[in-house]
């Protein structure tokens, strides 16, 4: 059952921000509770000793601490600081967390240059046969990281110690 949780949880709640960051430019906040409550509840039941947590929640603190200088700068948006750090418990103050932001600032720049493109082309694009949600054309709105946050984090998750621990446990 533990097993079921690490493999479901995570993923799930960071599919739910990248769509609703793309459809909506907003993370609702539960995801972010939903992220860090669940990793509170899980990890003393993963066999982690107790400096093992503190990095983990070590790592959590640090990536908000950050996120949050970048929000005073409005360069982020809360939810996506909030999914970040909630997300960095899930990795630990490790290797997999920094592949996980560097991904994030790759991706986000992707994403940045692709918006800037669909801005740049609006005319054409707003009659195109592809759906493109609305927000996307105006150049007041910001950019849905949450978008780069959801695959960085797809791509990155198989790696974590937790997963790694929750495959051993089921051989």
């Amino acid at each position: 059952m533990l097993e079921a949780a690490i493999f479901v949880i995570f993923p799930l709640c960071m599919a739910i921000a990248a769509f609703s960051d793309m459809l909506t430019m907003t993370i609702p906040n539960r995801v972010s509770v939903i992220l860090a409550g669940s990793f509170l509840l899980l990890v003393p039941f993963m066999g982690f000793e107790m400096t093992e947590i503190l990095w983990h929640l070590s790592a959590g603190v640090s990536v908000f601490a950050v996120c949050f200088l970048l929000f005073a700068l409005n360069v982020m948006g809360g939810g996506d600081v909030k999914v970040l750090s909630a997300g960095a418990l899930w990795y630990g103050f490790n290797q997999s967390l920094f592949v996980f932001l560097g991904l994030v600032g790759i991706l986000g720049g992707l994403l940045a240059l692709i918006v800037l493109v669909i801005r740049a082309n609006q005319n054409t694009l707003l009659v195109s046969p592809v759906p493109i949600p609305m927000h996307f054309f105006k150049s007041s709105s910001g950019i849905p990281y949450g978008i780069a946050i959801g695959i960085a984090a797809f791509l990155t998750y198989p790696d974590t110690e937790i997963v790694q621990i929750a495959i051993a446990n089921l051989r």
